[in-house]
C-alpha cells in the first residue's frame, strides 16, 4: 500500500507539454513505514540513554541516605533527619521516584523496538502469505480434474470468472486493464509445477528456467566519445537520456552508454550508465543479443548476465573502478532488472554505486545494498513490473512511485515516453509521456521520499559544460 499520494504537477516545461499522468503514489524511501521503523529504533536508543542516565542519578542519590554528615546531624535534629530520609527515599524509590521512572522509560524503549519488529513481521508475513496463497491456487488448478478453467472456478481464484465477465474480445486491452492477473498467474506457476512432482517456489522456478539459458561471455566494443554538455539536470533529463539510448530511431549500434559528469573545473563527479530494455524476444535455448529475452530470466534468477559484464567493462574503461566517484545505473524494463541485479557485484568490485533508477522493471525480488538509493517508477497499466509477482520492498533506501497512464496498449503503457511530436501543434511542440512525464512531475514533488532521493543526486545533475558520453556495443562471443 502506498504511503504518500502526490498531486500531479501541471506545469509546462517551455514548449514541452505533458500527457496525462495521474494517481501518483509513493511508497518506501525516507517517508515509508520502514524508515519510520528506523526512527523508532533511534528513539528507543535515545530512550535507553535517558533511562540509563536516570538510573545513574537514582543510584547516586542513594548515597545521601547513608551520608555520615546526615547521620551525625540526627543527634541534633532527629525528626528533621527522619523527614529528610523519608522524602529522599520516596523521591528515589517511590512509585513516581527516579528508579521507577528509569524502569518505565526503559520499558518505553522496549515497546518502541517491539513496535518496529511488529511492523516488519506483519509486512513479511503478508508477502509470504500472498506467495503461499498463489502457490496453493496453482497446485489446486493443476491437480483438479476437468481442465484449468474448471479448476480455477472450483478453487475460487476468480481468474476464469474475471475473464468471462470482462473480456470483450480485445485481449490487449483486457490485459492492461487487469495487470494484477500477471502477478496471480506467475505466482501460481510454482504450485502448478509442484503438482507434477517438482516441489518448487518462484525463486527455484526462475533458477530452473535460467539453467536452460547459455548466457555466454560478453564482447564489449567501445564506439565513440562525444560532448554531452552539462549532462542531466534533473530526473526528467535522466529518463530522457535513457529514452535516447533506447529509442528505435537511434541507429547507433550502442546498447550501453556511460555519461561522465564533470564539474566546471573538469573534475569527474559522477558516472551515469544508461541500460535499455529487451530488443530480441527469442526462445531461451537460442541466445541472440545482450538484450534478449533470456537475459531477463537470467537476471531475475540472480545470475551475472552478459549485459552486466558489459556494464562492468564499460565502467572500468571509463575509469570508474576504484575511483570512489559515485555511479548511477538507469534502466528501463530489462535494463532495470540488470541494473538492480548488477549493483551488489559492482559494489563488491570497487565501484561506488550510490543510485539506481528503474522504469517499468520487475525488481521486487532483487536485493539491493542498504547504502544504495533506488527509485523505481511503475505505470499501473504496465504489465512488465508485474512479472516478478511481488511488490517492491518498503525500505528506507528503496522508493517506489506508481502512477496511472493508461493508453490501452501494452507497448505504450511500457514505453519510456520521451517527448515526441504532437500532431496538430506547432512544429516545436513536444509532449512528455509515461515514465518521462512522471519524472518531470516528480522533479516538482515535495514528497519526503522523492525529495530525499532527488536531493542526493547532485553528483549526477550538477555537471559543468564539459561532460562526456561514451558509447559501447555489447554482444556475445560466438553469437551473431
Amino acid at each position: 500500500m502506498p504511503d504518500n499520494p502526490v498531486a500531479p504537477d501541471k506545469s509546462v516545461d517551455r514548449n514541452v507539454a505533458v500527457a496525462p499522468v495521474t494517481d501518483i503514489q509513493v511508497s518506501g524511501g525516507a517517508g515509508g513505514f520502514r524508515a519510520k521503523g528506523e526512527d523508532l529504533v533511534a528513539m528507543s536508543a535515545l530512550t535507553d540513554e535517558v533511562a540509563g542516565d536516570t538510573l545513574k542519578t537514582a543510584l547516586a542519590g542513594h548515597k545521601f541516605l547513608a551520608e555520615p554528615d546526615v547521620l551525625a546531624s540526627a543527634l541534633l535534629n532527629p525528626s528533621g533527619v527522619a523527614k529528610f530520609e523519608a522524602a529522599m527515599a520516596l523521591a528515589l524509590d517511590g512509585p513516581t521516584g527516579l528508579t521507577a521512572t528509569s524502569a518505565a522509560i526503559g520499558l518505553r524503549g522496549d515497546a518502541l523496538r517491539a513496535t518496529k519488529l511488529a511492523y516488519e513481521a506483519a509486512d513479511e508475513l503478508a508477502a509470504r502469505g500472498l506467495d503461499a496463497s498463489r502457490w496453493m491456487a496453482g497446485l489446486a488448478v493443476a491437480s483438479a480434474p476437468g481442465g484449468v478453467v474448471a479448476a480455477g472456478l472450483a478453487t475460487g481464484t476468480a481468474i476464469a470468472a474475471d475473464v468471462y465477465a470482462n473480456y470483450d474480445g480485445d485481449w490487449q486491452k483486457w490485459l492492461v486493464d487487469h495487470p494484477g492477473m500477471i502477478d496471480t498467474l506467475i505466482g501460481m506457476s510454482p504450485g502448478m509445477l509442484s503438482s507434477l512432482g517438482v516441489p518448487v517456489d518462484l525463486a527455484s522456478t526462475l533458477d530452473l528456467l535460467a539453467a536452460t539459458y547459455a548466457d555466454g561471455t560478453a564482447d564489449v566494443k567501445y564506439l565513440q566519445t562525444y560532448d554531452d554538455g552539462s549532462g542531466p539536470h534533473n530526473l526528467r533529463d535522466i529518463l530522457l537520456g535513457l529514452d535516447e539510448r533506447n529509442s528505435p530511431t537511434n541507429k547507433e549500434p550502442s546498447n550501453i552508454d556511460v555519461r561522465i559528469i564533470k564539474d566546471a573545473n573538469g573534475n569527474v563527479t559522477g558516472y551515469v550508465v544508461d541500460v535499455p530494455g529487451t530488443k530480441d524476444w527469442n526462445a531461451p535455448w537460442d541466445p541472440k543479443s545482450a538484450n534478449d529475452s533470456g537475459v531477463n530470466v537470467d537476471a531475475m534468477a540472480g545470475n551475472r548476465t552478459v549485459l552486466q559484464q558489459g556494464i562492468e567493462q564499460a565502467l572500468r574503461d571509463a575509469g570508474a573502478q576504484g575511483s570512489g566517484v559515485p555511479v548511477m545505473l538507469v534502466g528501463h524494463s530489462q535494463g532495470g532488472i540488470v541494473a538492480a541485479q548488477s549493483t551488489s557485484d559492482l559494489v563488491a568490485s570497487g565501484y561506488n554505486v550510490t543510485h539506481v533508477v528503474t522504469a517499468g522493471s520487475p525488481v521486487g525480488r532483487i536485493d539491493i545494498p542498504g547504502n544504495v538509493q533506488m527509485l523505481s517508477l511503475e505505470n499501473k497499466g504496465d504489465i512488465v513490473p508485474h512479472l516478478d509477482a511481488s511488490d517492491n520492498p518498503n525500505t528506507p533506501n528503496r522508493t517506489t512511485v506508481t502512477f496511472e497512464n493508461q493508453t490501452g496498449t501494452i507497448g505504450e503503457n511500457h514505453s519510456i515516453g520521451g517527448y515526441r511530436e504532437n500532431p496538430g501543434q506547432p512544429q516545436d511542440q513536444r509532449v512528455d509521456r509515461n515514465y518521462v512525464a512522471v519524472a518531470g512531475q516528480l522533479d516538482q514533488s515535495s514528497d519526503p521520499s522523492v525529495r530525499r532521493f532527488l536531493d542526493s543526486t547532485d553528483a549526477f545533475t550538477q555537471g559543468g559544460p564539459a561532460s562526456q558520453m561514451r558509447t559501447y556495443q555489447v554482444t556475445r562471443e560466438g553469437v551473431k
